[in-house]
């Protein structure tokens, strides 16, 4: 009698609002004999578990790690080496500013199937959460999504964008401000810090690069939360009014 082939399911839990999983990564969360699930990932997410499974928190966020990323590889290779359906739920888009793309590799050596199931990253939900688009038609066509700190040592990077999006800006907010200025930008560019968007506790401050890294630590902004530079950030204001808004 043949064994059952495992697989593992690498899937975007979306922003932090549980309801924007995507229907596909949903039912294969519900699936899953084992499920690894990251911090980001929403806990409402987890309800949706079969009784039966087994659950492993790894502990993935911003400067917080419960497991290193080899442990975690091996145990999607050990789990679906056994016959086990494997989710690997990641917080937002498991190839956006994620080691999915690690783990996908690392099971492609191993001979291991498994499918990416993408999902919404906050860099886009969170801005948009506050009525914050991303382009405009005719006036704002280009948006980049940086990392706000690197660990290899190397410059944080400011190209030459309509609207620049930082993810895990937070803790290097000054630098980050300082090399976006360099690029030659002017203090008064407006720019925002969402902070745990689209959740319930989801709340937005905004100012100018003048003026907002003081206000980063005035309102004692914490990870995770989405730094966004440029014009389109007044957009907010007319569409929803910035709710929860500190300025």
């Amino acid at each position: 009698m043949r064994n059952k082939k495992g697989k593992v399911y690498i899937i975007g839990a979306g922003p932090g609002d549980h309801e924007l999983i995507t229907v596909k990564g949903l039912k294969c969360l519900m699936a899953a004999d084992v499920v690894l699930y990251d911090f980001l990932a929403s806990k409402d997410l987890l309800r949706s578990i079969k009784n039966r499974a087994e659950v492993i928190c790894v502990g993935k966020a911003d400067g917080l790690h419960l497991l290193e990323q080899g442990q975690i590889n091996k145990l999607l290779y050990t789990r679906a080496k056994s016959g086990k359906t494997v989710a690997r739920l990641k917080g937002g888009d498991p190839f956006v500013f994620s080691r999915g793309v690690e783990e996908a590799l690392y099971l492609k050596r191993k001979g291991i199937d498994f499918e990416i199931i993408p999902g919404v990253t906050s860099a886009f939900a969170a801005p948009q959460s506050f009525g914050i688009p991303l382009t405009r038609k005719g006036k704002y066509s280009s948006v980049a999504v940086l990392t706000g700190r690197k660990s290899n040592g190397k410059d944080i990077d400011a190209p030459n964008c309509d609207t620049l999006i930082y993810l895990m800006a937070v803790r290097n907010i000054d630098n980050v401000v300082k090399v976006v200025l360099g690029s030659g930008r002017g203090k008064e560019t407006p720019c925002a810090l969402i902070e745990r968007g689209t959740t319930q506790r989801e709340r937005i401050v905004t100012g100018n690069l003048s003026n907002i890294a003081a206000k980063a630590k005035k309102y004692s902004v914490e990870s995770p939360s989405v730094f966004i530079v440029g014009k389109i950030v007044g957009y907010g204001r007319r569409i929803y009014g910035h709710k929860f808004e500190r300025n």
